[in-house]
């Protein structure tokens, strides 16, 4: 089992993720996982930098951490081809740490660029063209593609890494697992969902299986659950909300109903190692082997302390 720590490109600035990450590598993490957005979640997150600058930064600083979107959306905002190049180089700048999660997508940053939003079954068309279009460009040479959405036309990415990165992609349900098991290399949840791993696998696939696990940690449970709802709390509303919504003002309208007690059965929150270890355990249970923690709770180097001197060794002997 391989264990993450989640960065939060909403939560803090670029400077101070860096600086997590560094921290994350010293108190023995073995990979960070850092979202890709336009938007915050919440304006009360306050901070959405550009997640390939911050990795490529972090990849100079560290020397073992491994790297992980989790996870870009490459067929709005993005275009393939520039995920394409974008992932090859950072393998190349991170000596092959890194790992590509994708996924179809949330309105909240793919919208902004002005080509509307597709329904369900529109993404996930568009996110197994855009695989195939990274696929195609990362064999090398010239390629082109016509597709039913999306295109390429005489394009080469022309700094290969020997060894192509990983491609982890999220998933929720029988249309996506289908994607990871014949576009990827590797699952990308949040839910410890047995069946997910297990319909990935009966489709064929054999790769990582990551998954983020929510936590709040805090000296006082009540600071935890606290920090948690301030922040995280439209984690809570469920992904047919978290994928449609465009604006972080809608998603502090959509959340505000969310109540303490909510937070309290999403998330693992509080000093209590016992409490962390079980969150966790239903998720390696389900079948997860690469471990994402992600920290809502209000002290981000308390959190890693606790993670060195308590929490690790714990958690590894689960796997």
């Amino acid at each position: 089992m391989r264990i993450g720590y989640k960065l939060s490109s909403e939560g803090f600035g670029p400077n101070e993720i860096i600086r997590q990450a560094v921290r994350a590598e010293q108190v023995g993490f073995d990979f960070v996982e850092m979202s890709d957005h336009f938007h915050p979640w919440l304006d009360s997150q306050g901070h959405s930098s550009f997640t390939w600058t911050v990795l490529g930064a972090i990849a100079a600083r560290t020397d073992r951490l491994e790297l992980a979107t989790g996870v870009t959306c490459p067929s709005v905002r993005y275009h393939p081809a520039i995920i394409a190049q974008a992932a090859a180089t950072l393998a190349l700048v991170s000596d092959n740490r890194f790992t590509l999660g994708v996924g179809a997508g949330e309105r909240l940053n793919e919208h902004v660029v002005g080509q509307g939003f597709p329904g369900a079954r529109g993404r996930h068309e568009r996110l197994r063209e855009a695989l195939e279009i990274i696929r195609l460009l990362w064999s090398g040479g010239y390629r082109s593609y016509e597709g039913k959405h999306l295109q390429l036309d005489d394009a080469r990415v022309f700094d290969l890494p020997d060894e192509l990165p990983v491609i982890a992609v999220a998933a929720s349900g029988e249309a996506s697992v289908t994607i990871a098991a014949e576009l990827g290399d590797g699952l990308f949840a949040t839910e410890p969902e047995a069946d997910l791993v297990q319909t990935y696998q009966r489709l064929g696939g054999q790769g990582p299986r990551y998954a983020e696990v929510p936590l709040a940690w805090a000296p006082d449970e009540q600071q935890a659950v606290r920090a948690a709802w301030e922040t995280s709390r439209w984690a809570v509303t469920g992904w047919k909300v978290m994928s449609e919504l465009p604006n972080p003002v809608n998603f502090d309208a959509a959340s505000r109903t969310v109540t303490e007690d909510d937070i309290r059965q999403q998330f693992a929150v509080g000093p209590d190692p016992d409490v962390h270890v079980q969150a966790v355990r239903t998720y390696v249970d389900a079948g997860f082997d690469h471990i994402v923690l992600q920290n809502a709770g209000p002290d981000p180097d308390g959190f890693l302390d606790f993670f060195q001197d308590v929490l690790a060794t714990r958690l590894r002997s689960l796997g």
